[in-house]
């Protein structure tokens, strides 16, 4: 009886192995990128060469929109994605909401990418007088703390105004309705509303904050499939750096995917930062420094260590050529 038993147990053990090593293959067969309408991955996803990269080592690529960097977060959290790029922010939320993330690289400051609109006819003309004032903005996105840093730099407190939390889309409309008196936005929503609604910015991010770009991922995949994680990276630094070089074929190629004129898609491609970089010391800080700043206007629960979530590729893909 007991020989049955310890062979039943050798079967169920070994159908359990069988089974999470499929698990494992299914996981590395499939890359799943949450994008934003902006930046290097919209870039990315134009031109195709990831897919035919990716392909050589099995891997396909599967790509999903989201309206900004929280939500996409959020695909990230319950496992509708593997990757994606998201302002400073959200990733604090996101850690501080028990996301199981990593940072894997960043893109280079892009602080008048974002900014403080108002209305073409609005009396408000210093960030102080915005006091008692409805402001939009996408909670827990990049421009949360922008707006977080102006206030203090006009020497007010973030209880000072009546924040009304709208995605882009919903803000806009709010905007244009004069629901708000002010909307705090990015690229390439900010370039929109200041062609085509002539709104005024009252402070954008120079001076304030860097707005970096992050690339994260799931620890579960960074972990299980670093060099998929790597060819990724390399690829974005490749498509950042001819974008950088060549913004008026970057505006032809993604203007009609952004579905904006292209005047506007060329105010946001030269506004934004391009590369993929490994975090520095100096970036880890600088995010250590929102993190802390959310925890003391109790905006998240707790304290965060940032340097325990960046990702640091093994030594043998490290290395690679």
């Amino acid at each position: 009886m007991r020989t049955v038993f310890l062979r039943r147990g050798l079967v169920a053990l070994f159908a359990a192995a069988v089974s999470f090593g499929a698990i494992t293959q299914a996981q590395a067969e499939s890359l799943r990128i949450g994008y934003q309408k902006y930046g290097t991955l919209v870039l990315l996803k134009a031109k195709g060469t990831l897919e035919k990269r990716l392909a050589e080592q099995g891997v396909q690529v599967q790509w999903t929109e989201f309206p900004g960097g929280p939500q996409l977060l959020e695909g990230l959290n319950v496992g509708s994605i593997d990757f994606g790029v998201t302002g400073e922010t959200p990733p604090v939320f996101a850690q501080a909401a028990g996301a199981d993330l990593l940072y894997v690289a960043y893109e280079p400051p892009a602080p008048h990418s974002e900014a403080i609109l108002v209305p073409k006819g609005s009396p408000i003309q210093s960030v102080k007088e915005l006091k008692g004032k409805k402001v939009a903005l996408n909670k827990g996105s990049n421009v949360h703390y922008l707006l977080v840093r102006a206030l203090e730099d006009a020497g007010l407190t973030y209880s000072d105004i009546q924040p009304v939390y709208l995605p882009p889309a919903d803000a806009r409309a709010a905007f244009e309705r004069g629901s708000v008196d002010a909307w705090v936005i990015w690229d390439p929503y900010q370039a929109a509303a200041e062609q085509q609604l002539q709104a005024r910015t009252l402070r954008d991010g120079k001076g304030l904050v860097d707005n970096h770009q992050f690339y994260l991922a799931t620890r579960n995949y960074a972990t299980q499939h670093p060099t998929v994680i790597n060819t990724l990276v390399e690829e974005v630094r490749a498509v950042g750096e001819w974008s950088q070089a060549n913004p008026q074929e970057v505006t032809d190629q993604v203007a009609p995917l952004l579905g904006l004129p292209a005047d506007i898609t060329l105010t946001s491609v030269k506004r934004q930062g391009y590369g993929a970089a490994p975090l520095t010391p100096e970036v880890v800080a600088a995010q250590q420094k929102i993190a802390d700043t959310f925890q003391a206007l109790k905006l998240i629960p707790k304290p965060l260590s940032i340097k325990e979530v960046i990702w640091t590729p093994p030594a043998k893909v490290a290395s690679a050529p």
